[in-house]
């Protein structure tokens, strides 16, 4: 083996900036002695991986082979580190988990919570997309896990169902909505004013992508941090709100709102967690995915 770690970390570097001067810095390494190493791998390899341009460089598609293998060596390696956790003290493991606005204010945050407090050598990066940005983090190796909605396109990934949700419209019980069973989207943007959880939210994205397809827009009167929020501000007569059935039972009480069904097909969601297919993950991962699995069940 004439590669030693240095060469693949130097090169997953190259692969993330693009730029062989900032990989140097943050491999720690002087900018010839980066060209050197690119130069030897080159030379062992007998084809370019670079091609170097004015602005940076790019990757050939042998960079590109190079780089995909260079990503599974680390990955392997940060499971190597994690299985080796219980028998040495002072060293954690991270997952990366990608969720979409709806799983991180309904059962996500218990079955955190829970999760983080069984497993203190474990910590957690939570970062919240929508659905389609998660699926593609996920495919590039941007993230270890990825909670989505199941109306997106998940080919090629390893999927394991969780539950089903339902978005619904909330209403005071005064409002001119209140004596409805049931109402359609369509029915809505032109009359009523919405209160909703902050613009770039995954939920929030999702809607206004739906009212666009229709040729209208969600007439928003007010935005807030959570969907606790947007359950009171619903109560005070601010507006209408479209929220999962479940964040409308967790944070509302039911002598003060009204809770209404969307006909639309697209109301009903399942809820799928994701992963690389066939990708090795640690052992305390497969524990987060058994946990999630009884969280979501409950």
């Amino acid at each position: 083996m004439r590669h030693d770690l240095t060469d693949l970390r130097l090169f997953l570097n190259v692969g993330e900036t693009l730029n062989l001067t900032r990989a140097a810095e943050r491999t720690f390494l002087s900018l010839p002695a980066a060209s050197a190493r690119i130069k030897h791998m080159e030379e062992a390899f007998k084809a370019r991986l670079l091609v170097r341009m004015a602005t940076g460089v790019a990757l050939t598609p042998v960079g590109e082979v190079l780089l995909k293998h260079a990503n599974a060596v680390f990955r392997q390696l940060e499971c190597l580190n994690a299985d080796l956790q219980p028998y040495a003290s002072g060293v954690k493991g991270k997952l990366r988990l990608l969720a979409n606005t709806t799983a991180t204010n309904s059962f996500l945050a218990d079955a955190l919570s829970t999760f983080l407090a069984e497993n203190p050598d474990v910590d957690v990066e939570l970062e919240e997309k929508i659905s389609g940005d998660i699926v593609i983090a996920v495919r590039a190796g941007a993230g270890d896990l990825g909670l989505v909605a199941g109306n997106i396109d998940v080919s090629g990934l390893d999927v394991t169902p969780l539950f089903r949700d339902e978005l619904t419209v909330v209403t005071a019980l005064d409002h001119p909505l209140a004596g409805h069973d049931t109402v359609q989207f369509l029915d809505l943007l032109d009359t009523y004013q919405f209160v909703g959880i902050h613009p770039n939210s995954a939920i929030q994205t999702f809607l206004e992508d739906i009212a666009s397809g229709l040729g209208k827009r969600v007439c928003q009167r007010v935005h807030v941090g959570s969907f606790e929020a947007v359950c009171r501000m619903v109560e005070a007569g601010a507006g209408i709100a479209i929220v999962p059935r479940a964040c409308a039972a967790r944070y509302s009480r039911f002598d003060r709102l009204r809770v209404i069904r969307l006909e639309d097909s697209w109301a009903m969601r399942d809820r799928l967690l994701c992963r690389q297919r066939g990708r090795d993950l640690p052992r305390f991962a497969e524990s987060f995915i058994e946990h999630v699995q009884r969280a979501a069940a409950g």
